[in-house]
């Protein structure tokens, strides 16, 4: 790989932009390289962007119903959107779920083959993370199995039992053509969740084993959708130090007065607010309560939410672009991205400095995207 060394651009360094060379060499920026010099007048180069929650890459997975053939070849194009806005790291967030389909255990078993199949094919750093529903009592074994033999590092705890509707008796929302969906009928698709939810008063036991024999294998984890004080507490306890698109200020700000950490969504930070009435994420950036800004379910939103908080002054552009890049690499415990100074990985985003759009991405300083003028400058 050749040493390059970038000028004429605006480089984001952590105390701001400067109009400095950066160069980069053996995938790492170094402090006074001088490999092929590339003139970048006219752009900023920004860290990478490291997402820590993202599952829009479902819809090149199966972009229509029963189109789920290639795995592989769908995420091979998830890559391409990856890096087409910016990504270099990405944490595939999938679910291991009672609602099948998509969203089924044996449909992330083969997710996660395919992931360690891609990588080596792959610029962009794609990383896997395990949505487990917590009312499957039965599937905690399984969960833990599949955890082991797939090297999971990220695990979240999540319940979408409709527990209200099932609790009065009633057929909760969407059932017909959730049911459909996963070819089941819905009778039996209410039969099984009636059962779950019957057992819920068993759950807090198999997660405290769960959550224990992932404390030991050093596994992070998160909660999703928190509501109160309370609820936020009992997941600290276990070891589960990641607070998911808290759903209140009273569950953030639980979070972080136990020493949690908080990840907001993108496009609640774009839409600016909640589409459901949750609390506002710019409003928790505002309070200083937010540690990183996950995609959710859509990627350009990353690199539109870190300008929207810099462009309201809720924070100046570093604070905000760290929401994005060096905040979620701490959380995830990856120490050597998410700046751009001597040492770290070279991961960087070069973005129009007139329009804010990508023109390339570059992975351990490898171009995983380029277009357009940046594109002709990299290739001289």
């Amino acid at each position: 790989m050749r040493p390059l060394r970038l000028t004429g651009a605006q480089v984001l360094l952590p105390d701001g932009l400067h109009e400095t060379p950066l160069a980069f060499e053996g995938g790492l920026i170094v402090a006074d390289g001088q490999g092929r010099e590339v003139d970048l007048s006219g752009f900023l180069v920004l860290p990478g962007i490291v997402d820590i929650h993202g599952d829009g890459f479902e819809r090149h997975l199966a972009p229509r119903r029963g189109a789920m053939k290639d795995m592989d070849g769908g995420l091979i194009a998830a890559e391409a959107e990856f890096a087409a806005n910016g990504i270099t790291t990405a944490v595939l967030a999938q679910f291991y779920s009672w609602e099948g389909g998509m969203r089924g255990p044996d449909f992330a078993v083969r997710v996660f083959g395919a992931l360690e199949r891609v990588r080596g094919a792959t610029v962009t750093d794609l990383r896997a993370q395990l949505r487990f529903e917590t009312p499957m009592l039965d599937a905690y074994d399984a969960v833990l199995d599949v955890i082991d033999a797939h090297r999971i590092g990220y695990v979240a705890f999540s319940d979408h039992l409709p527990h209200d509707a099932l609790a009065r008796g009633k057929r909760p929302p969407r059932l017909n053509g959730q049911a459909l969906r996963i070819g089941r009928s819905p009778e039996r698709h209410l039969e099984a969740m009636q059962a779950m939810h019957a057992r819920m008063h068993e759950v807090p036991a198999a997660i405290e084993r769960l959550t224990a024999a992932l404390r030991a294998r050093g596994v992070l984890m998160g909660s999703h959708d928190d509501r109160t004080a309370a609820e936020r507490a009992a997941w600290q306890a276990r070891g589960v130090a990641v607070c998911e698109f808290p759903e209140t200020l009273e569950a953030a700000e639980a979070a972080r007065a136990a020493g949690g950490v908080v990840v907001m969504g993108a496009p609640n930070v774009v839409r600016g607010g909640s589409h459901n009435g949750n609390v506002s994420a710019p409003d928790l950036v505002a309070m200083g309560l937010v540690d990183a800004i996950a995609s959710d379910y859509h990627y350009p939103s990353l690199r539109a939410a870190a300008y929207l908080l810099a462009d309201a002054r809720l924070c100046d552009l570093a604070a905000a672009w760290r929401l994005v890049s060096g905040g979620p690499a701490a959380v995830l415990g990856l120490r050597d991205r998410g700046a751009l100074t001597p040492g770290m990985r070279a991961d960087l985003v070069v973005l129009d400095a007139a329009t804010r759009r990508v023109a390339a991405t570059l992975c351990a300083g490898r171009i995983s995207y380029a277009r357009g003028e940046a594109a002709a400058r990299f290739m001289g």
